[in-house]
């Protein structure tokens, strides 16, 4: 069949078949972990080259186009948003405590002692007088700010010399890298195979009531944020909150079954024209930024990831680490950090930017297509959203083909001209 060839479904049954067989052996499960930390290994081994040429490439290729208030106001309620939903996940993530079920039988999660580092220090700490050695030890806030840095001077040097041969050659190590996750994830039903197994013969049957208090507490925040949406939107803009149920319900049917904000894209920017009341020029600016930088519930997600492999792992995360963690969450939305690969990608990258441990994360990788169906419902769903409010602001929201009073015709997509923003808009869903 063909539903059964399809990479999540294959990952769901992994999973489904490893928590069935370390219920029944038990302890002898951890004689498959090693199979699942190589699995993960594979993994992590990418992220380094992958988040360099991903940040290197963003911030070498941006140019001064799309400037203006419209950005402006565009980037604000984004930015607002983003900020919004990473503060929701982290809020629902203490008061649910959905990893606290994950209490290893094994050796625990040493958590060294350490006075408080001053904040100086910290600042300081930002900067690697050594990248290589960052590199090698994969202290990802270093090679953030010097592929940020490099990016800035290779823009520059673009931008005087018109030689882009450098950004040309990240961009196809970026696509080399990418390509290696894809094959890596060929093996991903057998590898969230031997990790849940391991991960049930450890902690018994927590791991599925674990599994189902990270999914309701994503639920929530979802519902949370929606809401605070429509009441925003309908504050500011004055419209009925009553009638976007029968305006969202087409493009929310997309995004719930492909789970993917490119494939529902062409759908939101008919309907938020055509049924929306936003105009040509405000939805093809804010639609399109929105599909790559505008994933509140991708923020949701990962701030919800964060706190999970916290208490999952016994670790007390501090004040600062907590603002990390925002911080992360909201770059990766807005794609000053771009980590294209998909969710075990982002996964790996938070817990081995806030050094937390892995072990869960083949539990949270074998429930993402339930997670992906929540944030690619926000995702889109918000975009819109983002959408009336700038042409609110501009002036451009027409009220009568919001309350059918008036019809509208939406131009078609171009859509070989948005194939990199599919691309990424994908790896956030």
């Amino acid at each position: 069949m063909k539903v059964l060839k399809h990479p999540a479904t294959q990952i769901a049954i992994g999973a489904i078949l490893g928590v069935i067989f370390g219920l029944i052996v038990g302890d002898w499960a951890s004689n498959l972990k090693f199979v699942g930390d190589i699995f993960i290994r594979l993994i992590q081994m990418s992220i380094v080259p992958l988040v360099m040429a991903s940040v290197i490439v963003a911030t070498g290729s941006m140019t001064g186009s799309g400037m203006g208030k419209l950005a402006g106001r565009t980037f604000a309620w984004i930015l607002g948003f983003s900020a919004v939903a990473a503060i929701v996940g982290w809020v629902l993530s203490v008061w649910f405590q959905p990893g606290r079920g994950m209490v290893y039988q094994g050796d625990p999660v040493e958590v060294e002692t350490v006075e408080p580092t001053p904040w100086q220090d910290t600042l300081l700490n930002f900067v690697t007088t050594n990248i290589f050695d960052a590199m090698s030890t994969a202290t990802m806030i270093p090679i953030i700010v010097f592929s940020l840095i490099f990016g800035l001077a290779l823009n520059r040097y673009i931008a005087s010399s018109g030689n882009d041969l450098v950004l040309r050659g990240l961009e196809q190590l970026q696509q080399v890298v990418l390509l290696m996750i894809r094959l890596v994830m060929y093996i991903a039903p057998i590898g969230v195979f031997c990790i849940l197994a391991n991960l049930a013969g450890d902690v018994g049957f927590a791991v599925v009531t674990t599994a189902l208090a990270y999914l309701a507490t994503t639920l929530v925040g979802v519902v949370i944020i929606f809401i605070l949406m429509v009441i925003v939107v309908a504050v500011r803009t004055g419209l009925s909150p009553a009638k976007l149920p029968a305006k969202l319900l087409e493009q929310t049917m997309v995004a719930i079954t492909t789970t993917s904000s490119a494939v529902t894209f062409p759908t939101v920017l008919k309907n938020t024209v055509e049924k929306v009341g936003v105009s040509q020029r405000v939805a093809n600016f804010t639609l399109s930024i929105g599909l790559t930088m505008g994933s509140c519930g991708a923020v949701l997600n990962y701030m919800i990831v964060v706190m999970f492999l916290a208490q999952a792992g016994g670790v007390d995360l501090t004040v600062g680490q907590i603002v990390l963690g925002m911080g992360l969450t909201i770059l990766l939305n807005m794609g000053t950090i771009t980590v294209p690969g998909g969710f075990p990608v982002v996964a790996m990258f938070l817990a081995g930017t806030l050094n937390l441990p892995v072990e869960a994360v083949g539990l949270l990788i074998a429930v993402d297509w339930f997670t992906g169906v929540l944030r690619t419902f926000l995702n889109v769903n918000g975009d819109t959203f983002v959408a009336m409010l700038v042409a609110k602001s501009e002036g451009e929201l027409d009220r009568d083909v919001y309350n059918g009073q008036k019809s509208v015709t939406a131009e078609e997509v171009d859509s070989e001209t948005l194939q990199a923003q599919y691309a990424k808009a994908d790896s956030a869903d």
